[in-house]
């Protein structure tokens, strides 16, 4: 795996990640990196250890969607963590000429992209006896320690952020895999269906029939963009200004029947209870709208999901959970107004301090069932 240039431009690298190939060619998973933030002189000066030094954030974005976001990756590489961003399979930098955005028949097939993409930042589980990847720098040399083993031996810990879809995604994958992660940010996490959980279970079979005939169909699209338009009323214009439509249309990617039946299933594992072992944090609007015509009202609240439903679910993730609330933020908390997005960032910054303090007591374990050491080629 060699480090190149990113679309973000400076302070950020990207790699590609070799999935294999299916019915539509060669596939892709994007890892990029948030180079971390140089400390300042009087840290320098008095040798001080940023509080999330010893900290790995693996981040995955939400449904027709990519990662753009350089203010959160700062907010991590501020605090001494390394930040990573995995772009999945046909989205964003992984989407290839002739591909289907965003399609994907079970959301376990993401296995493969997260897999590799924690055995490249040396939180990978190998196999016994293999080596461990290489890890070229951002030249294609010798990589730094990346996730070495901290001081006395303890591996580098992991947060795993994700948000909408991809919130769903990890919690799936932090259950099927018990002790890998550290902790779990969610960020507006779609973890029900709009429609309650009694509609999901009259549409399933639905979906499931008109899958069986063709996996490409295309189920009724009733985004009229005014989800992007209140991100761009009153989000980071900065960050927003310089998004490719390619990769995240002001109108979402055509959703799929085949996709749409993958999410379902989701959730029905969801609503069985996941039993996710790590601390949980979950941030979400305080309302929600029904974006019919275009209103004011669309900017200060989340007209994606049902927030109380999404709230109800979150309850079955695991026993250590956190909610947070946000009164005027839209669906991705971190791209609603100025007053709002600062309070959002308040509110992650007292958990993870509250969480680095729980685990600094507990004299930094590692969770319940034992990771494999992070190898020194970890980039």
């Amino acid at each position: 795996m060699r480090w190149g240039a990113d679309v973000l431009g400076e302070g950020f690298e990207a790699a590609e990640l070799d999935l294999g190939a299916d019915d539509e060619g060669p596939l892709v998973a994007t890892l990029v990196r948030s180079l971390p933030t140089p400390p300042g002189l009087i840290d320098r000066l008095l040798r001080r250890t940023p509080p999330l030094a010893d900290v790995d954030v693996l981040y995955v974005h939400g449904w027709s969607d990519y990662f753009f976001q350089r203010s959160m990756a700062r907010f991590w590489t501020d605090r001494g963590a390394r930040f990573y961003a995995l772009d999945l399979r046909k989205y964003g930098r992984s989407l290839r000429d002739g591909q289907t955005p965003g399609y994907i028949e079970n959301l376990d097939d993401y296995d493969l992209e997260i897999g590799l993409a924690l055995a490249a930042i040396g939180h990978g589980e190998p196999l016994s006896g293999a080596e461990p990847p290489p890890g070229p720098g951002p030249q294609g040399g010798a990589a730094p320690a990346g996730s070495a083993p901290r001081d006395g031996g303890a591996p580098r810990r992991l947060i795993l952020f994700g948000h909408s879809t991809g919130g769903l995604i990890l919690s799936l994958w932090a259950a099927t895999h018990p002790g890998r992660a550290d902790a779990l940010v969610l960020n507006s996490p779609w973890l029900e269906f709009q429609l309650t959980g009694a509609g999901r279970q009259m549409l399933a079979p639905l979906l499931d029939l008109g899958a069986r005939f063709n996996l490409r169909d295309s189920a009724p699209q009733f985004d009229a963009g005014l989800y992007t338009r209140a991100q761009r009323t009153v989000g980071p214009q900065d960050e927003l200004a310089v998004i490719d439509e390619r990769w995240r249309p002001a109108r979402s990617h055509a959703v799929l029947t085949v996709w749409l039946r993958a999410i379902l299933a989701g959730h029905a594992r969801v609503s069985r209870g996941l039993a996710i072992e790590s601390p949980i944090l979950m941030l979400l609007s305080a309302r929600s709208a029904l974006p019919l015509r275009w209103d004011e009202s669309l900017t200060s609240a989340d007209t994606v999901l049902e927030v109380d439903e999404i709230a109800k679910a979150s309850l079955r993730l695991g026993s250590t959970l956190t909610v947070e609330r946000l009164d005027g933020a839209l669906h991705d908390v971190f791209l609603s107004r100025d007053t709002v997005r600062a309070e959002a960032y308040a509110r992650l910054e007292r958990w993870v301090t509250g969480w680095t303090a729980a685990q600094r007591a507990a004299g930094g374990r590692a969770p319940r069932r034992r990771r494999e050491r992070a190898h020194p080629g970890a980039v």
